[in-house]
């Protein structure tokens, strides 16, 4: 990987920790798809001078193939932010988080083996054995906002569909870049505008959530309205540069600053086991990409 590619890796996963540091405080008090709404309409809004100059109006260039990558990763996307919001609603950013980013590379292992036969050498599945160890580490202890293991289920659901999506839209939206031939910054504002589109019915049949979301969280929405497409624009321009293989596991190095962040800043608790564990599942990604 080129010293470019590597630095741009670190550098998203160092933003994309702090958005998530900004939705999961606004998730503990609001609906997910008014605040998801809300920050998507607003990030098309920002991008739209650089999109627009970059010839984000000429729809027509995209093709058919392109045209199919963008509405499948509107729709991926959705799924990813609206499970992560409700995970914030009900589970800790130590415990969620790591969930949701590590535990991606181990379903598509889990997968491939059940269901394509494949067989993963013994550093895969010692990535594979690290992750699980981890979860379970993390889903063992208690937390300060859900309390008893019974009452963290909730937080480590969502952080498992969650981590569904992001293998999902990951594997997606790399193939989209680098064999499509999207251009990296068009291709994430057309995605933008469709899932501003596709969640207007949901978000504007509830004007008081939308209310709620802009008198309470106004700087959570502009915060993650910036970050959050930045962070993404800075992997998909590292695909272009570097294998998904090795692109991937550095960008978990996100899992190890977003525990921290929840256990520092938010006071969730339980510091050495939840940073332990999110370096532990951060080392067996990095195995399974490797194996």
């Amino acid at each position: 990987m080129s010293p470019l590619a590597l630095a741009l890796v670190l550098a998203s996963a160092s933003l994309h920790a702090t958005w998530n540091l900004f939705a999961k405080r606004a998730g503990a008090t609001t609906r997910g798809p008014a605040f998801v709404f809300s920050f998507s309409a607003l990030t098309a809004l920002l991008y739209a001078p650089l999109a627009i100059s970059q010839g984000g109006l000429a729809f027509a260039q995209v093709g058919l193939a392109g045209g199919v990558a963008v509405v499948g990763s509107a729709v991926l996307h959705i799924g990813y932010f609206l499970s992560l919001q409700r995970g914030y609603r009900v589970g800790d950013l130590s415990l969620v988080y790591p969930l949701a980013r590590g535990g991606g590379p181990l379903l598509a292992t889990l997968g491939a083996i059940v269901w394509l036969g494949e067989r993963p050498s013994g550093l895969a599945l010692t990535g594979t054995a690290l992750v699980v160890v981890a979860t379970i580490t993390l889903a063992s202890g208690r937390s300060r906002v859900a309390g008893s293991l019974g009452r963290l289920a909730p937080g480590l659901a969502w952080g498992a569909v969650t981590a569904a999506f992001i293998g999902s839209y990951t594997l997606w939206d790399a193939r989209a870049v680098a064999l499509v031939g999207v251009p990296p910054l068009l291709y994430l504002w057309w995605s933008e505008l469709l899932r501003v589109v596709l969640l207007a019915p949901l978000a504007l049949s509830r004007p008081a959530d939308l209310r709620q979301v802009w008198r309470a969280h106004r700087g959570a929405v502009f915060a993650v309205a910036l970050l959050s497409p930045f962070a993404y624009l800075l992997v998909l321009t590292a695909f272009t540069l570097a294998p998904v293989s090795l692109v991937a596991p550095i960008r978990e190095i996100s899992v190890l600053i977003g525990a921290w962040l929840g256990v520092s800043l938010l006071g969730e608790g339980q510091r050495v086991r939840r940073l332990i564990a999110a370096a532990a599942m951060v080392a067996g990604v990095v195995l399974l990409s490797r194996g």
